[in-house]
């Protein structure tokens, strides 16, 4: 759960989504290229466990498995905060929010 500021952090995946409007078509100039490796060519970190260590959740200190998060996801449903910046995104006070 996060909010629609932080919708741009999240990572993004290697490949694309073949059935976008125009990633089939690859014969265009400046568009993708043949048989290009994404993994190669991506400019970001893969995200590996073996590169870095996971940052702990601020609440529980569950290990955060999302890149730039700083709360985990049962963390954040419970309290209906984001879950990269922390901003509360809905009233839970009459709600019974469990992780189950």
């Amino acid at each position: 759960m996060v909010c629609e500021k932080c919708e741009a952090k999240l990572s993004k995946i290697i490949t694309p989504d073949p059935w976008k409007a125009g990633a089939r078509n690859t014969t265009k100039p400046g568009g993708r290229k043949v048989n290009e490796n994404k993994a190669l060519t991506s400019a970001r970190e893969k995200a590996s466990p073996m590169s870095r260590s996971l940052a702990p959740c601020r609440i529980c200190r569950q290990k955060v498995y999302q890149a730039g998060s700083h709360y985990c996801q049962s963390c954040a449903y419970k309290k209906g905060i984001c879950a990269m910046c922390g901003k509360k995104l809905m009233d839970t006070k009459m709600y019974k929010q469990s992780s189950v």
